[in-house]
């Protein structure tokens, strides 16, 4: 993600940012309820799932970085993402992605 973000690609550095917040999420989901993650890529449903307590901050969050999964996507959709996705509006979701991703780490090693 940050490898993709510095040369600036940030369209792809944000859907790998949701890759690693739904495979931490999952993993969480599996460790908490001792069986196997949903087989799908809605971040706040895992979330949910999984039991994680989230404020109304993280809720935004997840259902935002959701819309980063842009591998299923159709064409429309992704090239209005692209445009989106400029250097300040990366920024701001790297770095909310990065400290997502400590707090869920942190919710594993409890």
């Amino acid at each position: 993600m940050l490898h993709l973000y510095e040369s600036g690609d940030y369209m792809w550095s944000l859907f790998i940012g949701h890759l690693v917040i739904e495979k931490l999420l999952k993993a969480y989901y599996v460790q908490k309820k001792d069986e196997n993650y949903p087989m799908h890529h809605n971040l706040l449903r895992i979330a949910e799932k999984a039991e994680l307590v989230l404020d109304d901050e993280q809720q935004f969050f997840f259902s935002t970085v959701t819309g980063f999964n842009i591998n299923a996507r159709y064409d429309d959709y992704k090239q209005s993402f692209f445009k989106k996705c400029n250097k300040d509006f990366a920024t701001v979701w790297v770095g909310k992605i990065k400290e997502n991703r400590e707090w869920i780490r942190q919710q594993l090693l409890k």
